[in-house]
């Protein structure tokens, strides 16, 4: 195949050729387009150059195409619907799809807003399917591969990535009903740190909003227990000494035997946010778009669940 050389062609003169093919006719094109005749007339004597040929030539009858004018037009009529896709808005239909949606999180998303989420992508796209991965340590390297199509984060990423705010939390400390710190009503970092803890393991040997705050302010805490999930945390607590700094909007899991005691976490531990991380590439991409405004806007209503914003 020839390449074409794009350097000598003018897509601005498109119009005009389509407008002067089909009206075959300078001031009717012009009015076609919206420009003088004048105007069209140069356009005319331009397509003439690019073309190597008269293109419209007068008879009778007004103006005649040229054999080449003919064949132009038969393109045109087959290339100009592939380029207004090509051009035009890549839109979609929730409605028609059937995507495979890959989320990441952790079992305190999925409890936070999973179930609402799943919901209305089934109610707006109800072809297409969702799973949910248990977030992991190479959670950012599947978004980078796109083997997931979004993932839940209780911090922000790396500045290469597009993240959103979903909600805020704020952080506990549970602790067995005797324990030494039980009955106290606050606690400062120094008695936060003097015993050993339960962590949660949600990425790279961190729990994030708690383990990077303790080391920007130059301590550690003493972790002498690790889970996974969340779900499973409270229940190691019973005679232990260990701390468990868990989230609030997940009291609910924390059995209420009185086996256990909350107390405020230290003022220390700020709040923290749950963000939507994405990769740039999706962007602008019409379906990720919507998947994005059906994540926040179940995350903002109240029977989603999640807790209002801190802050």
């Amino acid at each position: 195949m020839r390449p074409l050389n794009l350097h000598r062609v003018d897509l601005n003169l498109l119009p005009g050729l389509v407008a002067l093919l089909d009206e075959r006719h300078v001031s009717r094109a012009a009015e076609r387009v919206g420009i003088s005749q004048p105007s069209m007339s140069r356009t005319l004597h331009r397509l003439r150059r690019l073309f190597d040929d008269e293109l419209l030539v007068r008879g009778d009858e007004g103006y005649a195409l040229t054999p080449r004018a003919e064949r132009i037009r038969a393109q045109i009529s087959t290339f100009l619907p592939n380029l207004d896709e090509l051009f035009g808005t890549d839109a979609f239909d929730p409605a028609l799809a059937a995507r495979d949606i890959r989320i990441m999180l952790t079992d305190y998303t999925v409890s936070a807003f999973g179930t609402a989420l799943a919901r209305a992508i089934r109610a707006e796209s109800p072809e297409s399917t969702v799973s949910f991965e248990v977030l992991d340590g190479r959670a950012l390297d599947k978004l980078e591969g796109g083997t997931i199509d979004l993932l839940a984060l209780g911090r922000t990423p790396p500045p290469r990535y597009r993240a959103e705010k979903l909600f805020s939390d704020r952080f506990v400390s549970v602790v067995a009903a005797d324990h030494p710190l039980a009955k106290r009503r606050s606690m400062g970092l120094a008695q936060y740190l003097r015993w050993p803890h339960l962590a949660i393991d949600v990425e790279d040997g961190m729990q994030p909003g708690v383990d990077p705050v303790l080391h920007s302010l130059g301590v550690s805490r003493r972790i002498q227990l690790t889970t996974p999930f969340h779900v499973t945390a409270p229940a190691a607590l019973p005679g232990s000494d260990l701390v468990l700094t868990f989230p609030s909007r997940l009291l609910s899991w924390v059995p209420g035997d009185g086996a256990t005691r909350v107390i405020p976490a230290p003022p220390e531990i700020p709040p923290f946010g749950i963000y939507a991380v994405w990769h740039p590439r999706m962007d602008a991409d019409p379906w990720h778009r919507w998947l994005r405004r059906t994540l926040q806007a179940v995350t903002t209503s109240p029977v989603s669940g999640a807790p209002p914003a801190e802050g």
